[in-house]
């Protein structure tokens, strides 16, 4: 057993001298992970009621109001994910501002999917537009998790 946990995943080995000593996520990690799944279920749900029940076409506000649903949605499905992936990658530790940093990328995704939306609804949507505002969040993002 103890062959098939060092090939799975080295780092968790007891021996060696970068062998970690806990691989138990934090309670309180584990219950803002299933908070914030459960948030995105409950605006999924949103979702779905707004877009099944209302025409976007006939009442325009029920567009805006669907595109800034699903951008939360969206936004509120990627923290944890977000963080999940940055947690993995440092070998299963949560360092401090991760999940700042997490809520902070998943914020720029929630919000250019709504702006994306709300432009495809006015049929004011293009491919420069939509890659300008994409190239814009990466060098927002690129400049405020430069590593100090």
């Amino acid at each position: 057993m103890e062959q098939l946990a060092r090939w799975i995943r080295p780092w968790v080995t007891t021996d060696g001298p970068e062998a970690l000593d806990s691989m138990v996520m934090d309670a309180r990690d584990r219950t803002a992970n299933l908070g914030f799944f459960a948030a995105a279920a409950i605006v999924w749900i949103l979702v779905g009621l707004v877009v099944t029940t209302r025409d976007p076409l006939v009442d325009l506000t029920a567009g805006f109001i669907g595109a800034l649903l699903i951008g939360l949605a969206v936004a509120l499905t990627l923290i944890p994910l977000v963080w999940l992936t940055v947690y993995g990658r440092h070998r299963q530790i949560a360092y401090r501002g991760d999940w700042l940093r997490a809520v902070r990328r998943s914020a720029w995704v929630g919000i250019v999917v709504a702006v994306l939306i709300m432009l495809r609804i006015q049929g004011l949507l293009e491919l420069p537009i939509a890659l300008f505002m994409i190239a814009l969040v990466l060098v927002a993002e690129a400049t405020l998790s430069v590593e100090r």
